[in-house]
Formats: structure tokens, C-alpha cells, sequence
């Protein structure tokens, strides 16, 4: 058997605002109700699920593989709402795109404050898609 990762776990404050976030941004089919989640589905078989919690939520780090039409997409996304985005993790390169191994890529904050990211490239894959 191959190991894969099959989903995790998002907390968040609203679920269905942060998961309506990244379904719209991305251009995803809206979320689906599982148990106490919300889950959203991706194209490789993982799932984001959303789960509420009033405890303080750590954030975290998602990355997304993006073909270029798709990226182009939601970034006109990012950009109609106006939202802020880096070029770097430590969000030091403010409104710039990073174009590491051919690719581009940017960062930007979710609702709850989880650093989301969308690249179109792998990063250390020398520009192959």
C-alpha cells in the first residue's frame, strides 16, 4: 500500500465563512457537511475539513498546485476582494508575485489567519510542471 494523505483538519472561528473563502477563491465546488465539518474536496483525493472551535487556533500553512489558468483566476479573485498577498512566506514581499522554478506563486491570510499559498510549480522542480 502507498501512503497518502487523505485529509486534516482547519480550525476555525466560522466554518462557513472560512471554508466559503477557500472554495471561492480557488474556484472549488462548495463545501459538503460531514459530521461536525465542513469538507472541501480536492482534485488529488485530500480534503480540507472545517471544524469550529473557540479555542485560540494556531495558524497554519496551505499550499495549493495550481495550474497557470487556474492561477490566474483566483488571483483575479484575490484581487477583486481587494485582499492583501506576498511573495514570501515571512510576508515581507507585499503585492509581488515569486516566480521560483518557473512557476508563480503568491501567499495570503484566510479568515482565521491560516497562511494560505498558490504555486504553479513544485518548488524545487527546476521549472517542470
Amino acid at each position: 500500500m502507498s501512503i497518502a494523505l487523505n485529509h486534516t483538519i482547519v480550525w476555525c472561528r466560522d466554518k462557513r465563512k472560512s471554508a466559503g473563502f477557500l472554495t471561492d477563491v480557488l474556484g472549488l465546488s462548495p463545501a459538503t457537511r460531514f459530521g461536525p465539518f465542513l469538507v472541501v474536496e480536492l482534485a488529488n483525493a485530500v480534503s480540507l475539513d472545517y471544524h469550529d472551535t473557540a479555542d485560540p487556533i494556531a495558524a497554519q500553512h496551505y499550499a495549493f498546485l495550481l495550474s497557470e489558468a487556474e492561477f490566474d483566476q483566483g488571483f483575479a479573485r484575490l484581487r477583486q476582494r481587494d485582499l492583501e498577498y506576498w511573495a514570501d512566506p515571512g510576508q515581507r514581499r507585499a503585492g509581488e508575485i515569486n516566480r521560483s522554478d518557473g512557476g508563480r506563486g503568491v501567499y495570503f491570510e484566510d479568515p482565521d489567519g491560516h497562511l494560505l499559498e498558490v504555486i504553479t510549480r513544485p518548488y524545487g522542480s527546476g521549472g517542470k510542471p
